[in-house]
């Protein structure tokens, strides 16, 4: 169990819920009025404020911010998005027990899940490879089941990294499954070469910004458990060290 905010967001909503009701039921039916204790008049103002905040964070849509370029150009860094947590099945905050089956994730959504190597860790990848695929990357080429990814080319792209230095790469357009999405390459390098089956049970992501993702290739397999939710929009960006406020970003996804 991670001990994080969205633990002490249900501790929080607990305590104030059960002051509240203990308070009630020890003092209902008393013909005098008294002023309530200051624990319970906290409680009685912060408790549906808490329970609405848990249930929207846990049950509908989650804030997230984007800290590095590894999902560039889709997701630049400083943007702030709006991740739907019902995409693929209800869970239960903290423990993330799946109590409702809603949907299935596809090659092409960007998803967020949780780190498998440290939980307590949030990451946003495409996935491209679902349950039964067998994915193959080899250099700057990507194949799905032994047939090439469709791409086609746009043209130069200056990715700003997380230490706001810009590095060129190239610019494509890429067909996974029904999702069409541009990603980037750095030209004149090599690149990885690879290949991994995915079981049941496990997902296979990739960042954007190819070359600069640190991503399923290196550590392996996201389980069904870690998934958190599907990315659905920018609603706000600010980058300290970049571009500042911009507006054009918002509502904006791939």
């Amino acid at each position: 169990m991670d001990f994080d905010l969205e633990f002490w967001l249900v501790i929080a909503t607990a305590v104030s819920g059960v002051i509240w009701f203990l308070y009630w039921i020890f003092t209902r039916g008393r013909a005098e009025t008294k002023e309530e204790p200051w624990p319970v008049e906290y409680a009685r103002s912060f408790f549906p404020v808490l329970l609405i905040v848990l249930f929207l964070r846990s049950f509908v849509a989650e804030p997230f911010r984007i800290p590095s370029g590894s999902m560039l150009p889709t997701l630049e860094i400083g943007d702030f998005i709006l991740v739907n947590k019902f995409s693929y099945g209800v869970r239960l905050p903290v423990t993330h027990q799946k109590i409702f089956e809603v949907g299935k994730p596809v090659a092409g959504d960007v998803v967020v899940f949780r780190y498998p190597q440290n939980p307590k860790v949030d990451y946003i990848k495409r996935l491209v490879g679902v349950p039964g695929d067998k994915v193959r990357w080899d250099n700057k080429e990507l194949y799905i089941n032994g047939v090439a990814v469709e791409r086609e080319a746009v043209g130069d792209y200056e990715a700003r990294d997380q230490h706001n230095v810009i590095r060129p790469t190239f610019r494509l357009r890429e067909k996974l499954g029904e999702t069409q999405h541009d990603m980037l390459v750095v030209p004149g390098t090599g690149g990885r070469t690879g290949e991994i089956e995915v079981p049941e049970g496990k997902y296979f992501v990739m960042g954007d910004n190819r070359d600069m993702s640190n991503d399923g290739r290196m550590w392996g397999l996201v389980p069904e458990e870690n998934l958190v939710g599907k990315a659905l929009l920018v609603w706000l960006h600010f980058n300290w060290n970049g571009d500042g406020v911009n507006f054009s970003r918002i509502g904006t996804i791939d």
